[in-house]
């Protein structure tokens, strides 16, 4: 076994550099991320090392490969039958990396947003039916709505959400909602398919999508939606408390949303 092997199993057996353990541990899982940590500092993993690594038999460790191979974790090359970083770790990295591109890009558009509005603005992003709030600036006035950043809230209970939602085409929405019966929030929130359907209609004809405390009890808002290069489906969006919110100020929204978005959209191509 190699001398960094050696380093790390005396490092991994002790403490953790991302914290305690849990309470309840699970070993084989601990044992395949174990293994996957070693990509850190090696190129390739042979069967034995990694047998001698986590100290179980040669079988264990195989049928440990042979998961994460199945997942497209780990590769094995045909010449030489290590094993090295498969597709999925690839993925992931770039994943992660373009979502925190993408944050970095709009950063600069969210902030001129908010000096525009003075309200509290958020950058989200669409996960099927749900939207993740990326990033937010908070408004300082005194009565404001709070900043979601790292929030996931049904897309349909959200007027980002259903800016997103109203670009997809009639069968990508029927596969996200097969059913009549849509989640609901509020009092307010849309929760079947047909008022869906036609909120989003009106979306797709005024250019911006509005939500009348369908998400959270004194909360409105406005948004818009961008499209990614890669299809992914973004939304900006001015949060307002309710006793602020007016036609006027809606309308004036929108057409502030809509510039932004366009600005965001010639960043992200």
């Amino acid at each position: 076994m190699s001398t960094i092997l050696r380093m790390e199993i005396s490092e991994t057996d002790t403490v953790s550099k991302y914290g305690t353990p849990p309470q309840y541990p699970i070993e084989s899982v601990d044992n395949a991320l174990r293994l996957l940590l070693l990509f850190e500092t090696q190129p390739s993993i042979r069967l034995t090392d990694a047998s001698s690594y986590l100290g179980v038999a040669s079988s264990t460790a195989h049928r440990l490969m042979g998961m994460l191979l199945y997942r497209g974790f780990v590769r094995q090359n045909p010449a030489t039958r290590v094993y090295e970083p498969g597709q999925a770790l690839s993925s992931i990295a770039f994943a992660i990396r373009r979502q925190v591109d993408v944050i970095a890009l709009a950063r600069p558009v969210l902030e001129q947003l908010f000096q525009q509005t003075g309200e509290t603005v958020h950058f989200a992003i669409l996960e099927k039916t749900e939207v993740q709030f990326l990033d937010a600036i908070e408004s300082s006035r005194a009565v404001r709505v709070g900043s979601r950043q790292g929030i996931r809230l049904p897309a349909n209970c959200t007027a980002t959400g259903k800016a997103m939602l109203s670009r997809l085409t009639q069968e990508q929405l029927r596969a996200l909602y097969p059913t009549q019966e849509l989640p609901g929030l509020t009092g307010n929130s849309i929760t079947s398919w047909t008022e869906l359907e036609a909120e989003l209609d009106e979306i797709r004809r005024l250019g911006y999508s509005t939500s009348k405390e369908e998400s959270e009890d004194g909360v409105t808002s406005v948004a818009v939606s961008i499209e990614g290069p890669s299809g992914t489906l973004y939304g900006l969006n001015v949060s307002v408390p309710a006793h602020r919110m007016v036609d006027r100020l809606r309308a004036e929204l929108g057409v502030t949303l809509s510039l932004a978005a366009e600005n965001l959209q010639g960043l992200l191509l």
